[in-house]
């Protein structure tokens, strides 16, 4: 037994478009593969005794030769169950490959998912050999995985309620940092501090004497008091206020260094050494009875309140303080930090303090009823419980806390409050405002301990997208064999000629606006990403091409049009993808991504693209180069939006209404309609801009000013002309990309075609010989050169089925063998002859054009000399 790889699919993926958290495995379980659960000796017995909640059924079901993987999967699932994250989906399949498996499995935190996985890897491995293991390790693992990777409760209600409304959601590196919505329409927050959070509001909040003064100066009562640094400013204040008192740090949190009531001057000194230890800054002021309360403001509205109760154990007259402590801990609602919906209770400096008023210590034993409360202050972070008392407060002291937010200027505001009841007004009350926070904690209110839970998270999205707002921008996916790159460049160019500011990915880079940001090829799930976090875009049409599908899945839950071009023969034997039928399951993801009412675009002369349709919930447009095409003829008559090649027109055909966007001899992307697959791309993307809701005129505007070239199309189709022959340079590399350029080469009148062209070291056997085979049909000399990595094979073993299909051919050409890119096409030069053609294919095009440019420039220079010498 063997994990072979492992693989984390974050985004919707070949498994399903819903399940979008998933750990991919890929096991070698050769070694067990014909041997039966019931035939391994006490196997199903000792995993009865592990899991005890598996049923016979399972192991009825599970019966075959992928009966270990089986369990494996339910094995990572169920371990993760046990650590409180909510797993329960899996899948088994066994590959071409003998005893190799892949399973997958859901997580809900990544770091728990593959340690989930390497853990169900040794819990198996140890029932199969009889071995000991403790899996309770692995459980509190996972569960520490969860506290230090998890969402915090308010970030997680926030983002949930997001998810409600179908707001996508991305989490920015390990901590609690979202963004919400995409590209211009995003909005982020961190635990309850937002985008729109004031940093002088917080500052402020922060500082406790400030904010005291502030409110004092509205007549918003508040506690008598001052800050002090020194020893004599506490005696002072005390002299002042009198006692008893409260000392606590000016700038402290979660009641960390507070301890209130405190009725003599040796115990403010202990009490004001424990304050310096979290700021030099101490606040002492006048200690209030009555209960803690705290009010919820977002959005400058009050949301909810809930009265606080400090940690605290009721005595048994049995138990000593600290079991009962204990006790309390093993509830299952109790958990370390926030993790859980109440904190488990510590017993530290202020605990001592706490119980030093009560004569007693840790090891005391209460009488039985009798209430010791461990805690100053009533924070649930340190314990504390809360009761919901939304329906209870007076409205003259919701008022009050909608005044304070706005005094303070913070857009989520928590207000601690003491006083004997909220249910009559603070000004006849006698209470007072104790305390204001920025970023307040929502615990206490979305899971109260008494009393109704209360949605405050939704409070948060209403103020980040008011009614009527978007939280998205307009998104393209566009996978397929071929036309992927040059028709989300047109796409992109649609949108930047109507006003956008698209972004967008590409085989060659990163683009905003036009502006590449990153080279390389960026088609896989995190270039998108990057666009979709980028905020200065308004358009985001993503290039998504299958081994980024395969390796981590989309990068977005839902898009506004998904387009497939063609599914045609590429890439096949890799990554358990041996058939069309495995790679249109592929492709299908992008269309199966789209929105109920988005849009996938097919095309219909592809029949790979029609038995997807079949399975597809959103709205289709469909292309074809053939205007008489069955599915287009059925599509107008259902009043389905088509697009096609009609006579010399490009024409958009919806039920009764025909639209001629443009002549193609006059769209410069055809070259005077010689290139039939360019004609294919500019279908494509004129459909997919229709369906969306681009005009006729955007779409016939974009087409005549999107020039073909090194800039616009970099490697597709770059024709450079030399004074007595021509360079072409392409990125075709698979036999349907090859058969295209074969068609459009034969408008090229010339007296030899020189090929460059290479094998792929991880394609099958039988491609690269195709391939070569084709190229004999278009070319007369062939220069076989090297591709920049051998991808698992030798050059001497990838030139020898180069040879073999060269030599196969029909046609005789002669060939070299070039190894490096940059030399084959130097050795083009040097072996071209007047009149001649030179085709370099290639995927590394910006070397090879570096190369002609520079060649370009040269024979300028010489011209221009020979020139100069005949004058």
């Amino acid at each position: 037994m063997k994990i072979l790889k492992t693989q984390v699919l974050r985004g919707p993926n070949i498994w399903s478009n819903n399940q979008t958290r998933l750990i991919q495995l890929r096991l070698n379980l050769e070694e067990i593969e014909n041997y039966p659960l019931d035939k391994i000796k006490g196997f199903i017995k000792r995993f009865k005794n592990l899991f005890p909640k598996i049923t016979d059924t399972f192991f009825a079901e599970v019966q075959d030769s992928a009966s270990m993987a089986h369990v494996m999967e339910y094995v990572a699932n169920e371990i993760q169950l046990k650590a409180g994250m909510d797993c329960n989906y899996g899948h088994t399949k066994q590959t071409n490959s003998k005893g190799i498996y892949t399973i997958v499995f859901s997580y809900t935190i990544e770091e728990a998912g593959l340690y989930a996985a390497e853990a169900a890897f040794r819990i198996v491995e140890s029932l199969v050999k009889d071995e000991m293991y403790d899996y309770n390790v692995d459980i509190t693992e996972l569960k520490s995985l969860v506290s230090r990777y998890g969402l915090g409760p308010s970030t997680k209600s926030i983002v949930e309620e997001a998810q409600r409304r179908n707001i996508p959601w991305i989490r920015l590196g390990k901590n609690s940092k979202i963004q919400l919505g995409y590209g211009a329409a995003q909005k982020q927050f961190q635990a309850t501090m937002t985008c729109y959070t004031s940093d002088a509001a917080v500052r402020l909040a922060g500082n406790k004497d400030a904010t005291k003064k502030i409110l004092n100066q509205h007549f918003i009562p508040v506690a008598d008091g001052d800050c002090c640094m020194t020893i004599e400013e506490l005696q002072n204040t005390i002299h002042k206020i009198g006692f008893p008192i409260v000392i606590k740090p000016l700038d402290g949190n979660q009641g960390k260094g507070a301890t209130i009531n405190i009725l003599n001057f040796e115990g403010a000194l202990i009490a004001f050494g424990h304050a310096k230890q979290f700021s030099d800054e101490v606040i002492v002021e006048k200690y209030i009875s009555g209960s803690d309360y705290r009010l919820l403001v977002i959005d400058g509205k009050f949301t909810a309140a809930a009265k606080r109760i400090p940690a605290l154990v009721e005595g048994d007259g049995v138990n000593s303080i600290e079991n009962l402590i204990l006790a309390i801990n093993n509830e299952p609602e109790r958990g370390n930090g926030h993790e859980s919906s109440l904190t488990k209770i510590t017993i530290d400096h202020n605990t001592l303090i706490q119980l030093e008023q009560y004569g007693y210590t840790a090891s005391s034993i209460p009488k039985n009823g009798e209430i010791i409360y461990l805690k100053s202050t009533a924070n649930l972070s340190t314990g504390g419980t809360a009761i919901d008392m939304t329906n209870e407060i007076h409205p003259e002291n919701k008022f009050l806390a909608e005044r304070i937010a706005k005094i303070i200027g913070l857009d989520i505001c928590g207000i601690d409050i003491m006083a004997p009841s909220i249910e009559e007004p603070l000004r006849t009350s006698g209470g007072v405002v104790l305390e204001v926070n920025a970023a307040p904690g929502f615990r206490m209110h979305l899971n109260p301990s008494v009393g109704k839970a209360r949605n405050v998270a939704s409070a948060v999205i209403d103020m980040l997208y008011s009614k009527g707002s978007k939280s998205t921008i307009p998104l393209f996916a566009v996978t397929g064999t071929n036309g992927k790159t040059t028709t989300t460049r047109l796409l992109a160019h649609i949108a930047k000629t109507s006003g956008y500011t698209p972004g967008y990915t590409t085989t060659d880079g990163i683009y905003i606006n036009g502006y590449k940001i990153k080279e390389g090829d960026t088609t896989g799930p995190l270039s998108g990403a990057m666009i979709l976090r980028d905020p200065t875009v308004n358009f985001a049409v993503l290039e998504t091409a299958r081994g980024g599908i395969l390796r981590n899945g989309l990068c977005f839950d839902h898009c506004d049009v998904g387009i497939i071009t063609n599914i045609q023969e590429d890439h096949l034997g890799l990554e358990d993808i041996h058939t069309l039928e495995d790679l249109s399951n592929v492709k299908a993801v992008v269309a199966r991504s789209v929105k109920k009412k988005g849009w996938a675009i097919l095309n219909a002369e592809d029949k790979n693209c029609l038995k997807i349709a079949e399975t597809l919930e959103c709205n289709i447009a469909y292309f074809a180069m053939d205007s008489n095409n069955e599915i287009i003829q059925e599509c107008i008559k259902n009043n389905i939006p088509v697009c096609v090649q009609k006579a010399e027109y490009i024409t958009i055909i919806h039920g009764t209404e025909k639209y001629k966007v443009e002549s193609i001899v006059n769209i410069p992307l055809t070259n005077n309609g010689n290139a039939g697959f360019m004609i294919a791309n500019i279908l494509t993307a004129s459909i997919a801009a229709y369906a969306w809701g681009f005009s006729i005129g955007q779409i016939k505007q974009a087409l005549l000013s999107f020039i073909p070239g090194y800039e616009m199309t970099p490697g597709r189709m770059n024709l450079f002309q030399f004074k007595n022959y021509t360079v072409l340079v392409d990125y075709a590399h698979n036999p349907h990309g090859f058969l295209a350029l074969k068609d459009y080469l034969k408008n090229f009148s010339a007296k030899r075609k020189i090929g460059i062209i290479a094998g792929i070291g991880d394609r099958r056997d039988e491609d690269t010989i195709a391939l070569a085979k084709i190229a004999t049909s278009m070319f007369d000399h062939i220069i076989v050169r090297q591709e920049h990595s051998l991808r698992g094979k030798t050059l001497d073993e990838i030139n020898a089925l180069v040879v073999r299909g060269i030599t196969s051919g029909e046609k005789k050409v002669t060939y070299d063998l070039v190894p490096e890119e940059s030399e084959a096409i130097v050795h083009a030069f040097n072996i071209v002859k007047p009149g001649d053609l030179i085709v370099a294919l290639s995927d590394q095009y910006d070397t090879v054009i570096k190369i002609i440019q520079q060649k370009l420039e040269k024979e300028a220079v010489t011209s221009q000399y020979e020139n100069q010498i005949v004058i």
